[in-house]
């Protein structure tokens, strides 16, 4: 399938993995200054791709909405470092994802969109596999800190985990609707200071 070609308005162009990363970045790049279209017909005007060339690499908009903010995370996922505490690492994230307010909004979108009744099996699967992988690194990092003595030992990593990531998730919703009345980060700094270190630590 790499080596198939096709015509779109007299040019040809090869079809294949870099052809697909290609639309990939460009979408990000679209989507975190526009945020996200309406429809997978409007997201190929926005980001200069025929409508017929969108379809061949992602069957619907919810995959091709999927897809795009996976490889936006999976690329910010590379400066994570092991080290760093569950709230700052949301920290981090707020820091970065004010600069990209339409992928916010692209997440807030998807997760919305996997609460529906009938909400398309690619995004829900997402999402909740998203949510999971989340909690399960933020928990990590409690433990990190708990044997570093910076978090007490008796609070539950898990429920924190969870906790840090409704917070994180909430608060940048908050944002997108009044950035000027929220401050992300100085609300991350207070929850960081609501588990506590272990006495004496």
């Amino acid at each position: 399938m790499a080596k198939r070609t096709a015509n779109t308005g007299g040019r040809s162009y090869r079809q294949g993995p870099q052809r697909r990363a290609e639309i990939l970045t460009r979408a990000i790049e679209v989507f975190a200054a526009r945020g996200v279209g309406a429809s997978l017909r409007a997201i190929g005007e926005a980001i200069g791709v025929s409508h017929a060339a969108l379809r061949y690499y992602f069957a619907s908009r919810d995959e091709l909405l999927v897809e795009v903010y996976r490889e936006h995370e999976s690329r910010a996922e590379c400066d994570a470092e092991p080290e760093v505490s569950a709230v700052d690492l949301m920290d981090r994230s707020a820091l970065r994802n004010r600069a990209i307010p339409g992928l916010v909004e692209l997440y807030a979108t998807l997760t919305t969109d996997a609460l529906q009744a009938g909400a398309h099996p690619v995004t829900r699967e997402f999402v909740q596999e998203r949510f999971r992988r989340v909690r399960a690194d933020l928990a990590e990092r409690v433990r990190a800190g708990q044997k570093a003595g910076t978090i007490a030992a008796d609070i539950d990593p898990d429920d924190a985990a969870a906790l840090v990531a409704a917070a994180s998730d909430g608060l940048q919703l908050q944002w997108l609707l009044d950035p000027d009345g929220v401050d992300v980060r100085r609300s991350l700094a207070v929850l960081a200071r609501l588990l506590p270190p272990t006495r004496g630590g």
